[in-house]
């Protein structure tokens, strides 16, 4: 997960110990705060509607989060209808994105009798206004959704990223890159993250697929997060060094300042590799994904009384 964000192929193993300790720390957290809304409204377990209600002021995580619970029923309807039937339901969904939620008649068939295709399922949110209604108003083409143009945005960002820590890669090299874009804290490994996240101790509901598959949504997210900023924060200190001069060998520093660096060459030998994150540049970056606003200062008139905040979720 780390490699896929950007950092180098072997992070160091207290990093990834560290990592791994915040993110648990952070299901844990997640895991207190649904068990809490679930007793609030009389009930025994936790739901998606809970997980959900944490991240609900970032809507396009909330936004991306409803994609993938959308297109994870659909390939469950996909994989349900090829059982039923015997037959390839890789046809179904071939028409993209665009075709899914809709009957589209093909080319070839005869007029009056529709393709079916593959229904993505909406996904409401408990704090909306349409969910207060028994009927629902139908969407409409020309509609707006502000959740779908940040999550749109933020893919792109995304995707603008991917490109450029893969633009150099060699074919193997990419084909691992692709490779380790599919882990996973819960991926065939559901008994044992069961026990890791604290299942059974923090709540003692048992919980279904999807509040598995949201945890490890999340946590990939929460991964990818923090690695990015621990990246932003090692760049930010190399730059610092460079500008005070400690990063120089020891016959550069004897020289002193007064050898100009000359220009990259054609001949040049390549560059050492760069050094992994260390502990210290997650450490920065976990504080500074913690740091809140002036608004709970401006709360108590601005003075030095101590209130201890509670842990954001990243």
């Amino acid at each position: 997960m780390m490699f896929v964000s950007g950092e180098t192929g072997e992070p160091s193993p207290e990093v990834t110990t560290l990592i791994e300790q915040i993110v648990q720390q952070q299901v844990r957290d997640m895991l207190r705060d649904c068990t809490s809304l679930a007793t609030r409204r009389g009930s025994r377990t936790i739901s998606t509607d809970d997980l959900m209600m944490l991240i609900r002021h970032d809507r396009a995580k909330l936004a991306r989060l409803r994609h993938f619970l959308q297109w994870k029923d659909v390939r469950k309807n996909v994989k349900d209808s090829s059982d039923d039937k015997g037959g390839d339901a890789g046809a179904d969904i071939a028409g993209g994105a665009d075709d899914l939620g809709a009957d589209v008649a093909g080319p070839a068939d005869p007029p009056g009798i529709k393709k079916n295709v593959a229904k993505k399922a909406r996904v409401d949110l408990v704090w909306d206004v349409p969910s207060f209604f028994s009927e629902q108003v139908p969407a409409r083409d020309d509609e707006e959704d502000e959740e779908e143009e940040e999550m749109n945005y933020a893919t792109l960002q995304r995707l603008k990223m991917a490109d450029e820590r893969t633009k150099n890669m060699s074919r193997e090299d990419y084909m691992h890159w692709s490779e380790c874009r599919q882990a996973s804290f819960t991926f065939r490994k559901g008994k044992r993250f069961r026990e890791w996240a604290g299942f059974g101790v923090i709540t003692e509901a048992k919980p279904n697929d999807d509040i598995i598959d949201i945890l490890g949504f999340l946590t990939f997210e929460i991964v990818q997060t923090l690695t990015e900023e621990a990246l932003k924060v090692k760049q930010a200190e190399d730059n610092y060094k460079k500008l005070s001069g400690q990063a120089m060998s020891g016959k550069e520093e004897a020289e002193g300042k007064r050898k100009r660096k000359r220009e990259v060459s054609l001949f040049d030998w390549p560059e050492e590799e760069r050094e992994p994150v260390g502990v210290g540049h997650v450490r920065e970056a976990f504080r500074r994904l913690q740091r809140t606003p002036n608004k709970q200062r401006a709360m108590l008139n601005y003075t030095n009384l101590s209130v201890r905040p509670p842990l954001k979720l990243i």
